[in-house]
């Protein structure tokens, strides 16, 4: 007798779907396909030579220890300069305050599975990361979503949100606010320091932590590096996110969580059944990588290179995408987000714009209420300034073909 594998399958996974993102990178895996789906960083600026001798001399000097199991909490010299660094960057903390992850992506697992019971809430920006939703949605919550301007996430709809928490009928308890201050993903936007400052004001006074995402951070590339939520946090509601797969090696899988003893501990609790501890050996040399300085150096090199492609991006969208539609203008990070008009699904454009060998990411799944029809994702740091252009002038196309094909077919209105 076969086994019925849907019938024996938990509830939970009905909310598990494969991710867009990744079933678009498929197709875009193509050699003539112009990508500007993924948010992946350029792999010309890999520290290849620095890890493969941090890795030789590691294995040389300290195999046994790089090859054995490990404390769930992560390496601690790696912790340690986590936790220097990011004293530096204004979130005075300790090893003690720091868990190694799996990439951040294992900590937004570990959040979902840490707080949420189904059908508690969430509150989240409005597009979020897609990731995240994915991560948090396995748990059967809810979301509240709060819309966001060119200066980030709405603060005053939050405060409305947080004032009715679980007050009123069909309400869910909101348990903690996900949110991506700076160069969001998937709009890169940032949002402001006056709203910040109310963001973590407005948590602490209702009690409800906050997890800061900030995987772009240090990647801005004009004006005025602003205060991480976690630096204006004064009683421990914040928990920050941080990761070396932006600024170093992604395929190495290695994030870290800063936070108060308390979160960090059921943090670790629930990452010890899932994995008992992150790769030593990847930990052992990412750290001989990252320490003295190199890290730092290595940064600003990645600003660089990423500048130009966004400049270039920037550009070509104002040259080659129809008046009436809108992007954001990114001061960092991976990404620039684009509104068409709203009779535009971009899903179906992206059918069209594969024809023509360029791919994206649509902007539904970005949205947990499943709207952003009309909107796109568009990643500069994965492609070279040339075919960033290319790739523009091709989607531009696209877009027009799309826009005249609805005005052939709308029915004429007689006079």
């Amino acid at each position: 007798m076969p086994v019925a594998w849907q019938q024996l399958y938990a509830d939970r996974t009905e909310r598990m779907r494969a991710s867009d993102i990744r079933e678009i990178l498929k197709v875009t895996a193509q050699p003539d396909i112009i990508s500007l789906a993924g948010g992946l960083p350029a792999p010309e600026l890999f520290p290849v030579d620095e890890y493969r001798r941090a890795f030789e001399w590691l294995l040389e000097t300290d195999g046994p220890a790089a090859l054995q199991y490990g404390p769930s909490e992560g390496y601690g010299p790696l912790r340690e300069f986590v936790a220097e660094r990011m004293t530096r960057f204004k979130m005075p903390c300790s090893a003690d305050d720091v868990l190694i992850t799996n990439g951040s992506q294992q900590a937004l697992d570990l959040l979902g599975k840490v707080f949420l019971d189904p059908g508690d809430a969430v509150l989240v920006e409005k597009p979020t990361y897609l990731g995240a939703l994915q991560a948090f949605n396995q748990y059967q919550p809810t979301f509240v979503a709060v819309p966001m301007d060119d200066d980030g996430m709405q603060v005053d709809l939050v405060e409305r949100a947080l004032s009715r928490n679980g007050g009123g009928r069909g309400q869910h308890r909101i348990k903690f606010i996900y949110a991506l201050p700076n160069f969001q993903n998937p709009t890169g936007r940032s949002m402001s320091l006056e709203r910040r400052q109310r963001l973590v004001e407005l948590a602490s006074q209702h009690g409800i932590p906050i997890v800061e995402d900030d995987p772009y951070g240090e990647l801005r590339y004009e004006g005025k590096h602003l205060p991480t939520l976690k630096s204006l946090d004064r009683d421990g509601t914040v928990i920050y996110l941080g990761t070396f797969s932006k600024i170093l090696a992604p395929g190495l899988r290695l994030g870290w969580v800063v936070g108060g003893p308390e979160a960090v501990e059921a943090l670790l609790h629930g990452k010890q059944p899932s994995d008992l501890h992150t790769g030593m050996a990847q930990q052992m040399a990412t750290y001989l990588v990252a320490k003295d300085g190199f890290v730092d150096r290595h940064v600003e090199k990645v600003k660089d290179f990423y500048r130009e492609r966004r400049d270039v991006m920037l550009q070509a969208i104002e040259e080659h995408f129809p008046s009436d539609a809108h992007h954001t203008r990114p001061a960092g990070g991976l990404f620039v987000w684009a509104e068409l008009p709203p009779h535009i699904d971009t899903r179906e454009l992206l059918l069209e714009a594969i024809k023509d060998k360029v791919a994206f990411v649509p902007g539904q799944g970005f949205h947990s209420d499943h709207s952003g029809t009309n909107t796109m994702r568009l990643n500069f740091s994965n492609v070279p300034p040339d075919l960033v252009r290319e790739g523009i002038r091709r989607l531009g196309s696209a877009i027009h073909r799309r826009l005249s094909e609805k005005q052939r077919t709308q029915p004429r209105v007689a006079i």
